[in-house]
């Protein structure tokens, strides 16, 4: 039996229904001051682009906070490096977009660099 979705005693489609002020009330105290205090420009210009259904949108406004119109939506999220594709599910209400799309990656050493000491070079490598 699959698990229905409720976000904060909220069904989906009681969420889906519910204007900005009220899902800001619903949201942990975080995200609601950051929705509080508005959006940048460059978000404002995001939600517009949302707005219209574009089919992807790529974004660098890592620090805007998913609302149920993001849902079902696949948002390209730059990391610093490149736009990662990120897939918005119901259970990331209320997050920011850079949670979704990691800007670091495990450090792998190949093998001792020059000067290393003798000890270090003497490690087995993989």
């Amino acid at each position: 039996m699959a698990k229905d979705f409720t976000f904060y005693g909220k069904t989906w489609e009681q969420v889906q229904k519910l204007s900005t002020d009220e899902f800001m009330k619903l949201i942990p105290s975080r995200s609601r001051r950051s929705m509080k205090r508005g959006f940048t420009e460059a978000q404002k210009t995001f939600l517009k682009n949302l707005a219209r259904g574009q089919a992807t949108l790529e974004t660098h406004c890592r620090d805007i906070v998913i609302t149920p119109a993001f849902v079902g939506k696949i948002i390209k999220v730059h990391n610093g490096k490149e736009f990662q594709p990120v897939t918005i599910e119901k259970d990331m209400l209320g997050h920011r977009l850079g949670e979704f799309a990691i800007t670091t990656k495990k450090v792998e050493h190949s093998a001792p660099g020059i000067g290393a000491t003798r000890s270090s070079s003497a490690l087995s490598v993989r």
